[in-house]
């Protein structure tokens, strides 16, 4: 038998309200998945339900995995028979039975990922579409947008008269639904469009699952997208029992399909729903609580509510604004150290970031320090495929004899050699007792090739040779952009214009930046020096043993979780939120969803949330120069502590653009740090912008017409450099530096 005392009034209320529609708005911490449970059992305990009539869905394996550990233990006996599932597990028991009736074999096949692929090759390959133009994930991403939506291709194909790109992707849909049908299968997102298809077009078996499932219960429910939106409506709507959780504020998906405009007009969708709200937080402090409250407060898209606590307020919010991101990452590296000599455990503490770009910081800096960490949700900086690929470029190059490295590049791009050409290639080089490189080179006299396969390989061969001369003369930085530029990788990117793609170009970014770092530091930079300081931390997958380790993780990795000691990292206006999103054409929603991410941020903390920005951040091998994230200045300063890196107060975002780095301080503190990479050099003078500059942002300077003014922003344009300086008499003033003749005071 359950026990209901334990639960507060508001859990209460929604355990026990189980007639009709009810939305409850559960706030991070509230205890939603306690209230599911208890509702549960209530209604088999209390209200003699039929386990058999009750189902509750969520989205993740895990979760249902968890919820029904817990819904066995609480009911007991006849718990199997209710249905505790994911929404693509439920459509799959479903679609067994019935998808005879929608056109299907009911031994119908599910595509994966990789499968989805090959058949989208085919489909191009077959409508003759240049995929070096029109990347074939393009086409998956606005098939499964369109499928979440409901968007069958017939619907597409009217929708997308007048624009050529949109009917190209709607015959591309025909094509591949066709593919499937024909091949009797169904990729996941077909799994709840199709169960929708044969609710609509069979009376009969929609009401049989009416009948089946009286009361349903969705966790979660603020990630729902509309295919699953019109599933779960279907299914309620003869009896009208359902109850969905959720929280408005933690709905930050919209990236893969969520459509929050589920949760926020469900009293919309269903007028006689009650709505409950759970406000009372088991997991954070008050200042935390208050610090979260503050800032999601500035949505506008939200229901109102104020997460509250029992628990003492707290210590305040650690603010730390340093001179660059690697002053960030040692000082994240040095707290955690310090908490561990307090007797913490490094298990306690998480590092959260908005881009999977900023953990190679913090992971060159740990390994440093030997601070046992893991990375969540990714993959190590140095073992994504985009870094990987890019670093057996600069290997092939500076030692030709590396065999992984060569044969990983011969073929990236595509080349049109295969992996028999390979073969044989690696048999001439066995045979003749050389490298596989030395091998190629000589493709021509490889009989076995072929003339065909050799031509392919001969521009490889030639290019890697042009590259090994250059190298001898360009930097490491200079050699990784030339790579990149030939290579076409980023363009290829671009192409697929995926969230995917643009994690996997900040990556790439980020390895300029490491190089551009290296260069900036070592005292006779190289490329052989490179790549050694590289695999010093590139190695470093599975060194962690056991489960006391500080964690690592994007923000959205992060949601559901928590920890007692939370570093916020990288909270800089361009970063977090980030240049895309205030830049957008819908900006003000996008935003909106930036903001609910920063919410989920700041409640991962239990007892301790710690919050850092850089001024200067290196990205794409440039200095970026950024004023403190817009989400700081959210937070009230009274629930505020801590200083600048100079040691002065905290600075407000609205300070920090008037009053930048002096090129000098910040000249010195790198002179001061033993050579890692990753530093952060000041805009200095380059000798291709064919302009020399002497002085740097944040130094004082003298204009022969409009007096002296202090440097705030220096951007490369081309030739020249723009130049903007707040001048004492006249005020802002943007100006080319080849025309200015800018004096350092």
């Amino acid at each position: 038998m359950a026990t209901y005392d334990t639960l507060n009034e508001m859990q209460y209320e929604a355990v026990t309200h189980t007639e009709g529609a009810l939305l409850v708005i559960a706030g991070a911490g509230s205890g939603k998945t306690r209230v599911l449970t208890h509702r549960t059992a209530y209604l088999i305990e209390e209200r003699g339900v039929n386990p058999w009539n009750i189902m509750a869905i969520t989205f993740t394996n895990k979760a249902a995995a968890e919820m029904r550990e817990r819904i066995d233990a609480m009911v007991g006996y006849g718990s199997e028979s209710i249905w505790v599932t994911t929404f693509h597990s439920t459509c799959v028991r479903i679609l067994r039975r019935f998808a005879d009736h929608i056109g299907y074999e009911t031994s119908f096949t599910i595509y994966d990922a990789d499968d989805q692929k090959q058949v989208m090759k085919d489909v191009c390959r077959r409508l003759e579409i240049d995929t070096k133009i029109y990347k074939e994930k393009m086409f998956l991403n606005a098939i499964s947008a369109s499928k979440d939506a409901l968007v069958d291709p017939i619907e597409f194909s009217l929708g997308a008269a007048g624009d050529f790109a949109k009917q190209r992707q709607a015959q591309v849909y025909r094509e591949y639904q066709a593919a499937l049908k024909k091949n009797n299968a169904m990729d996941f997102d077909d799994l709840i469009m199709k169960t929708v298809e044969l609710f609509r077009a069979n009376p009969d078996v929609l009401d049989y699952y009416q009948e089946r499932f009286k009361y349903i219960m969705v966790d979660e429910y603020q990630d729902t997208n509309t295919a699953q939106f019109e599933l779960v409506r279907l299914l309620a709507q003869k009896y009208g029992n359902l109850c969905v959780v959720g929280d408005d504020d933690q709905s930050i998906y919209k990236f893969r399909g969520a459509n929050i405009r589920n949760i926020l007009n469900f009293e919309q969708y269903f007028p006689n729903a009650a709505v409950i709200k759970l406000e009372q937080n088991y997991r954070s402090t008050q200042n935390i609580l208050n610090a979260a409250n503050s800032v999601i407060a500035n949505n506008v898209g939200r229901k109102a509510k104020a997460l509250w606590t029992d628990q003492a307020a707290g210590e305040k919010i650690h603010f730390r604004q340093f001179d660059t991101a690697y002053d960030e990452a040692e000082y994240v590296a040095r707290d955690i150290e310090k908490q561990i000599r307090a007797g913490k455990s490094y298990s306690d503490c998480a590092v959260l970031y908005r881009t999977n770009a900023q953990s190679r910081m913090f992971e060159e800096r740990f390994v440093a320090e030997n601070i046992p960490y893991k990375l969540v949700g990714g993959v190590n900086f140095y073992a994504r495929r985009e870094i990987k690929d890019l670093l057996a470029y600069l290997k092939t190059i500076d030692n030709a004899k590396d065999d992984l490295a060569v044969k990983r590049i011969i073929n990236i791009p595509k080349r049109g050699i295969g992996a028999t050409s390979i073969s044989r290639v690696q048999m001439f080089a066995d045979e003749n007792e050389m490298s596989f490189y030395e091998a190629a080179k000589r493709a021509g006299d490889i009989g076995a090739l072929g003339r065909g396969a050799a031509a392919k390989i001969s521009p490889f061969v030639t290019y890697i040779q042009t590259m090994r001369s250059k190298a001898e003369f360009l930097g490491v930085e200079e050699l990784l952009k030339n790579i990149i530029e030939d290579t076409g990788y980023v363009r290829e990117l671009e192409a697929e214009g995926t969230p995917e793609a643009r994690a996997r170009m900040e990556n790439i970014d980020e390895l300029i930046s490491k190089a551009a770092g290296y260069e900036e530091n070592a005292d006779a930079p190289s490329l052989s020096g490179f790549l050694e300081e590289v695999a010093l931390v590139a190695d470093i997958d599975d060194v962690v043993e056991g489960s006391d380790y500080v964690v690592l993780m994007t923000l959205h990795s992060a949601k559901g979780l928590e920890f007692p000691s939370v570093y916020l990292a990288g909270l800089e206006d361009g970063l977090f939120p980030s240049y895309r999103t205030i830049t957008s054409d819908n900006a003000d929603e996008e935003l909106e969803e930036e903001r609910r991410l920063c919410y989920v941020g700041i409640t991962r903390a239990m007892k301790r949330l710690t919050v850092t920005s850089a001024k200067m951040r290196m990205v794409r091998g440039e200095t970026r120069y950024s004023k403190v994230s817009r989400f700081v200045s959210e937070i009230p300063a009274e629930l505020l502590s801590g200083t600048a890196a100079s040691g002065k107060s905290i600075p407000r975002p609205e300070q920090s653009v008037r009053t930048p780095p002096r090129a000098g301080s910040a000249k010195r503190i790198l002179r001061e740090k033993p050579a890692i990479p990753g530093q952060i050099k000041p805009f200095s003078t380059d000798a291709t912008s064919g302009v020399s500059l002497g002085y740097a942002q944040g130094d004082r300077v003298r204009h022969m017409k409009f007096g002296e003014g202090i440097v705030t922003q220096i951007v490369a344009g081309g030739r020249d450099y723009e130049v903007t300086v707040d001048f004492d008499r006249v005020g802002t003033k943007k100006m080319f530096a080849g025309f200015a003749k800018l004096k350092k005071v």
